[in-house]
Order: C-alpha cells, then sequence, then structure tokens
C-alpha cells in the first residue's frame, strides 16, 4: 500500500447547520462551529462518522460491494479500548476554498450566517409553550476537504464511493437542511 490523497468539495445547495455545542443567548439555542476567523468549516472527524455510516449502509444491502473486513481496513475496529485502532487514515476538515478564505473580511463574515426558528405544534395545530427553538445556520457554501492514509485501490474506490453517496450533512439534513453534493477532484 502507498499514501494516498482524495481530494474533494462539497457545495452545499440549502442551508446547513453543524453544531458547535454552543449557543448565543438569546440569539440562538445552537450556533454554527467556526474557525477562529469566525469562518465555517466541517470538523473531520464529521465526515469521517458519515461515510462510515453510509459504507455500513452499503454493506448491509450489498455485502459484495463493501465487506466488513475492508471497513475494519479504513475505520478500525468497534472496541472500548482506544489502544486497538491502528488505522492510519487522516479526514482533514472540510474549509472555505483558499480563494474566498482570502477574500472574506472581518466584516463580511457575518453576513454567511441567518437564524431559522421552529416550533412544536400540538394536535389541535397550536403552537406548544415553550417550544420556540432558534438555530443559526450557514448559507450555501462550498467547502474542500481531503481523505489521506495508506489505501488499496478498493480502498480508494469505496472511499469515493461513499463520499459521492452523501446527500446532506448535519443537523436536521432529514428536513431540508444540509442537502449537498460532493465532487471528487482529480
Amino acid at each position: 500500500m502507498e499514501t494516498d490523497k482524495i481530494n474533494y468539495s462539497i457545495t452545499f445547495l440549502s442551508d446547513w447547520h453543524a453544531g458547535s455545542g454552543l449557543g448565543s443567548g438569546a440569539a440562538a439555542d445552537s450556533v454554527v462551529i467556526k474557525d477562529k476567523n469566525n469562518l465555517p468549516y466541517l470538523p473531520g472527524k464529521t465526515i469521517k462518522g458519515l461515510l462510515k455510516d453510509v459504507l455500513l449502509e452499503i454493506k448491509e444491502v450489498q455485502p459484495d460491494l463493501v465487506s466488513g473486513e475492508e471497513l475494519e481496513a479504513l475505520f478500525g475496529k468497534e472496541s472500548n479500548n482506544l489502544s486497538e485502532e491502528t488505522v492510519n487514515i487522516f479526514f482533514s476538515n472540510a474549509t472555505l476554498p483558499k480563494v474566498e478564505l482570502e477574500a472574506i473580511s472581518d466584516e463580511m463574515s457575518p453576513f454567511l450566517y441567518r437564524n431559522i426558528s421552529s416550533t412544536k405544534i400540538n394536535s389541535n395545530g397550536v403552537a406548544e409553550d415553550s417550544s420556540l427553538r432558534t438555530i443559526e445556520v450557514c448559507v450555501p457554501v462550498t467547502l474542500e476537504g481531503s481523505i489521506a492514509g495508506n489505501f488499496t485501490s478498493k480502498h480508494l474506490e469505496i472511499l469515493k464511493s461513499g463520499l459521492k453517496m452523501l446527500r446532506a450533512i448535519g443537523v436536521q439534513r432529514n428536513r431540508g437542511l444540509g442537502r449537498c453534493k460532493i465532487q471528487i477532484k482529480s
């Protein structure tokens, strides 16, 4: 095996929210994860988890395309003992392209975000008390990331196929947020 790298871009087709676990007081219950320059990004571990879930689904439906051994070789053994993980694979954070990172000033970065609110509606069609929730979302952007490691050609194809199957990323992806298209760069 030799070290390989898969470069990809994620083009969001709708607003999206990758949560930081923090709120911003009265403005939003949950805010988007941002770097030190107030710009959005997707952590590599988020992409790794989503990709692993997609590949596990493929394995259940078509085990001849993705085997348990191949998943183990890519993502490691399921174990409570962290010292058993011997996989040499690295998922970079997905960030804005370099040109955009250099072009966006501190004054411009707030325009990448907006707040959306929702509330729980009861069976009578009335909003339930204390159910209003506001989250910060990022407007559609394109992010770039990479996966590096020691892959066989089969592993490389499995990872590329899994990336192409990701259709939504982040919170409320089953409700229309985070729709995306992932392209593999040559």
